[in-house]
């Protein structure tokens, strides 16, 4: 038998791990408790935004924290990366998402020279997601405008007539506004009749969603001075350095929407409006 004077090779370790371990990937399932290295702040893993990429964390006292998912986290003193939980199926629908009743295999109609026009991309897209069933049965195709300034302009071009309606969904829309008068003028105007501008009183589309699916109470109040969307998502502590993240926090605000049930009733009902207007005869 032979005495090794000097051990083992060390090179034929891994020399350079860290003292706890390398860190391993584990869902960041709700239930596990996990502390955040940088700042110690250890709690139960409440929520997780798979949009955002975020995990919110509360102690023991009740208080939340909401920290970027990934690297930087310890389970039960081993470190770990933290992964979005695995999606589940979605389950059989039986109704829209607006509250009609869902028909299996029907067919999208042709689309109809009517049109719904909405302020911007998120309007449009959030009306998508509770009508668009309804619309593809009705055959209403739905437009943004990127703004009501040039809303007069845009109904020349578009030339509206009985047959050829416009509904249009404004933004902000309450007495002495901007949109207010922009609305009274194209109303007095010759195609008026044959238009239709309803709107709903929140800043931005965003707060049409009920604040408690995001989890708040209420939706921040913002400085005139900051810039409205980038200013909720710093109030909420969501990233908000450039686009990019104001359009992941849309995402997430979206994906809290299954249904009308999400939406505050100022919304519904104008949009109902809208679809009755450019669907009838």
């Amino acid at each position: 038998m032979t005495f090794d004077r000097y051990g083992s090779d060390v090179l034929n370790t891994d020399w350079r791990a860290p003292k706890r371990g390398r860190a391993v990937e584990i869902e960041a399932d709700k239930g596990l408790v996990v502390e955040e290295v940088t700042t110690d702040w250890c709690g139960e893993i409440v929520a997780v935004e798979r949009d955002l990429m975020t995990v919110t964390l509360e102690d023991r006292r009740g208080k939340r924290r909401t920290f970027p998912l990934g690297t930087g986290f310890l389970l039960e003193g081993v470190p770990v990366i933290l992964t979005p939980p695995a999606r589940k199926g979605p389950a059989r629908r039986t109704h829209t998402a607006s509250g009609s009743v869902a028909v299996p295999g029907t067919k999208a109609r042709v689309a109809r020279a009517s049109r719904i026009f909405v302020e911007g991309r998120h309007d449009a897209e959030l009306v998508e997601k509770v009508w668009g069933d309804d619309l593809r049965v009705e055959g209403v195709v739905v437009e943004y405008l990127e703004g009501v300034d040039d809303l007069a302009e845009q109904l020349r071009d578009f030339r509206p007539g009985p047959e050829r309606k416009v509904g249009v969904l404004v933004d902000h829309l309450v007495p002495g506004s901007k949109e207010s008068r922009i609305a009274q003028s194209i109303a007095k105007s010759p195609v008026g009749k044959n238009v239709l501008i309803v709107g709903h009183p929140f800043i931005d589309i965003w707060q049409a969603v009920k604040p408690d699916r995001l989890g708040i109470q209420k939706w921040p109040t913002i400085p005139r001075n900051i810039e409205w969307k980038r200013g909720i998502c710093q109030s909420l502590g969501w990233p908000h350095r450039d686009q990019a993240d104001i359009a992941r926090a849309w995402k997430h605000i979206l994906s809290k929407v299954s249904s009308y049930a999400d939406l505050e009733p100022a919304l519904l009902g104008r949009v109902e409006e809208l679809i009755d207007f450019v669907t009838t005869p």
